[in-house]
């Protein structure tokens, strides 16, 4: 097997560019596939294959699956018996391309990684902590089926977490009436960056 040549050390630079390159394409960098996601969240948070995200609320987690799922890839959500089906429709979610564990007892780490294999995007609601070790072994599996992990609750490590810092109902006579619509302000942390925010609009179910 032939081994693609390094820029000659002539030009300096442009090794240090190229390994950079490569380095990046080994550590999931910019060469990573990109899952799609949902409108409302695409100016803030682009997916990407090989990750896990993690998020505060389950709204934003059927945002997340929905917008996977709306766009023609195969989802699945694990341990929320009580996910909101209409609300996921609502929102663009396809239901033929969504796979439902709702109660998969103590073995749900192990639904999850199989899951893994089969779908695009798994949103999971763990029923207990995760170690590191577990999660180490999980994260190598999305990265190696290039699918993307969105966990409601803790995970010891994730590329981004989301969250709601403040919101807004709004309806007939400012919410008094029937609600119709949230207004959100979402934030995007990532390690020691700075955090990301923007209003979102969620639209109420019914």
């Amino acid at each position: 097997m032939s081994v693609p040549a390094l820029a000659t050390a002539d030009d300096p630079l442009a090794v240090v560019a190229q390994l950079r390159r490569k380095v990046a394409a080994l550590e999931g960098g910019p060469a990573r596939e990109t899952v799609p996601t949902h409108p409302s969240l695409s100016g803030l948070l682009q997916l990407r294959a090989g990750a896990a995200y993690g998020v505060d609320t389950a709204r934003l987690a059927l945002t997340l699956l929905a917008g996977a799922s709306g766009a023609g890839e195969w989802t699945a959500a694990v341990g929320w018996p009580d996910l909101g089906v209409e609300a996921a429709v609502e929102l663009g979610a396809d239901p033929a391309r969504t796979v439902l564990v709702p109660d998969p007892g103590e073995l749900w780490l192990e639904a999850t990684a199989a899951l893994v294999d089969v779908v695009r995007l798994v949103v999971l609601r763990p029923p207990a902590r995760v170690d590191a070790r577990a999660a180490s072994v999980l994260e190598a599996r999305l990265r190696k089926r290039s699918a993307v992990l969105v966990v409601w609750g803790e995970w010891p490590r994730c590329e981004a977490r989301l969250g709601v810092e403040e919101s807004r109902w709004g309806g007939p006579e400012r919410g008094d009436g029937r609600l119709r619509s949230r207004s959100a302000r979402v934030v995007v942390r990532r390690g020691a960056a700075p955090p990301r925010s923007a209003e979102v609009r969620l639209e109420v179910a019914g």
